[in-house]
């Protein structure tokens, strides 16, 4: 089968060259946070959590770049390309506990279309930064807004958040939904309900 040539597709790099760790400061600080809280940082059991708690923090704030491949739109296809229950985990920026869930990302397509898998890893790069999932449902969006130029983006999260359900309030099974409509699924209203409808036929009951 001939290699698909370097006109056929795109790849643009998406990559966040702002974050610089530095894990001996970060493991520094969890022992300094662990030990004013009253914990053992110096018992057999807990000598390495500073280490591991760093590097777990350090893996949830950190993306990994990729290449966003894009092709051309030969056949002009113009319907809604839906991809639902794309895997989300991100920092809740007010107390660092995580929110997990599902993110459902649609489009219209122009001139380009997305190849499937780099949806997932658009929404895994974004939601490595620490932030609100209002913030993180519109940043989807613009995201594939910019790089894409689709005639209209549409971005649904459904993600429940430990900050709610593991402190505070304790309320155990609550979920938040945020939505975020550009371009044509923001100014259509039948193209909107049509995204809307197809996301909650994916969402559970």
């Amino acid at each position: 089968m001939p290699a698909v040539s370097a006109l056929a597709r795109f790849r643009d790099r998406v990559s966040d060259d702002a974050i610089a760790v530095d894990m001996d400061a970060a493991e520094q600080a969890a022992a300094d946070l662990l030990r004013a809280l009253g914990l053992p940082v110096d018992a057999e059991e807990m000598i390495e959590t500073p280490r591991r708690m760093a590097h777990a923090y350090a893996e949830m704030v950190t993306a990994e770049p990729f290449a966003l491949t894009t092709f051309p739109n030969r056949k002009g296809y113009d319907e809604l390309v839906v991809v639902g229950d794309i895997p989300v985990r991100c920092l809740c920026e007010h107390h660092m506990l995580p929110f997990v869930g599902v993110a459902h990302v649609g489009y219209l397509p122009a001139d380009r279309i997305l190849g499937l898998s780099k949806f997932a890893r658009l929404v895994e790069f974004v939601a490595h930064r620490p932030q609100t999932q209002e913030r993180l449902t519109q940043e989807i969006a613009e995201q594939l807004e910019h790089r894409l130029r689709p005639r209209g983006v549409g971005v649904v999260l459904d993600a429940e958040h430990t900050c709610m359900t593991l402190r505070g309030a304790r309320s155990r099974g609550s979920r938040t939904l945020t939505s975020a409509m550009l371009g044509g699924l923001r100014d259509n209203a039948a193209t909107r309900a049509e995204f809307l409808a197809l996301t909650r036929g994916l969402r559970p009951s």
